[in-house]
């Protein structure tokens, strides 16, 4: 399978932060740079989420509150399970790291891609994306404060106050301003996209220099790393069942349970590094580094998923009501969102 070539240039970054840390006043200002980016990234995300659609993805409600079942319980669950596997598999640093990567929101772009492609019920991923990212950005800080604590490297409570001011308040202002710059945001998608994802690789430089600087990749060795993917490939795998056979077991039609389990098995990489720079600060580099390494193996999992529902026959049956099927009335109405 081909490597995502952003996962490229994210390595790239890590392996120029490694080389050329910011130090003194130039990681002053590249932590400024990073959290002016930061807010920016996520006034555009309010800036490009549909209001409408939101709204009429909610007639959806079944397959939604599954996806942010499996996004903000399930995985968070089998996050505290993985505590047993220190410090046989992980180490504290990584397994905190690990516990974060479950509570990050779900992907958009890939969930609705990989739905596509596997011919499942698009709207549906496309809302269930939307609601779980909206979910996950009070969610995620929540859940940290409870799960992760003063362990968290450097996080505290007051992190939920930052990601407030540099998160929300940010999102909030750019679904207000929709109405004048949407149409501006929609026309230029592809060129913010770049600012999008030069943002995450800014933050990405600021989270790892400050990791080089203060040693802690000395704290990680090939055998823990080797260790850190067999969890995930473990993880991802009893996601990816659960996801399927849970939907199955609640009645959801084919389409559904594709952008099921699509929506409710993956982690936004987009979304988790700026709130681990947040997060956790001058420990973020180890936090992130889980996350970078489940989103490659959810891409390359998902996509040969994808391409083998693609060939599965269409199913004969009638879908239980409020289960959104294409063609049912709820279907219907998600679709013209």
């Amino acid at each position: 399978m081909p490597i995502d070539p952003y996962i490229l240039l994210l390595l790239g970054t890590v392996g120029l932060a490694a080389l050329l840390p910011a130090r003194g006043t130039g990681a002053d200002i590249a932590s400024g740079a990073s959290t002016a980016a930061v807010a920016l990234l996520f006034f555009l995300y309010g800036a490009r989420l549909s209001t409408r659609e939101a709204l009429d993805g909610l007639k959806h409600w079944r397959l939604h509150v599954t996806v942010l079942a499996c996004t903000f319980v399930v995985f968070p669950v089998l996050g505290l399970a993985a505590r047993g596997l220190v410090p046989v598999f992980l180490t504290d640093p990584l397994y905190q790291g690990l516990l974060f990567l479950t509570l990050v929101p779900s992907t958009i772009q890939s969930s609705i891609a990989f739905t596509s492609i596997a011919r499942g019920n698009v709207p549906a991923a496309i809302c269930a994306g939307s609601f779980s990212s909206l979910v996950g950005i009070v969610a995620t800080p929540l859940l940290a404060a409870t799960l992760l604590g003063g362990s968290g490297g450097g996080f505290s409570a007051d992190s939920v106050v930052k990601i407030v001011l540099q998160l929300l308040a940010p999102f909030v202002a750019g679904q207000l301003l929709r109405r004048w710059i949407g149409s501006f945001v929609a026309r230029h998608r592809k060129a913010l996209g770049l600012v999008d994802r030069g943002s995450i690789l800014l933050v990405v430089y600021t989270a790892f220099s400050a990791g080089v600087v203060q040693g802690v990749w000395h704290q990680v060795s090939p055998a823990r790393l080797g260790g850190l993917l067999a969890v995930e490939a473990v993880l991802l795998a009893v996601m990816l069942l659960l996801t399927w056979y849970g939907a199955k077991a609640l009645r959801f039609g084919r389409e559904d349970r594709i952008a099921i389990q699509f929506a409710g098995s993956k982690k936004s990489l987009a979304a988790g590094l700026p709130m681990a720079s947040v997060l956790f600060g001058a420990h973020a580099s180890l936090a992130v580094l889980p996350l970078m390494l489940f989103h490659q193996m959810q891409l390359m999992v998902c996509a040969v998923i994808a391409k083998r529902r693609s060939h599965d026959p269409a199913e004969d049956v009638t879908a239980p009501e409020g289960s959104g099927r294409p063609g049912s009335e709820v279907g219907a109405g998600t679709r013209s969102g």
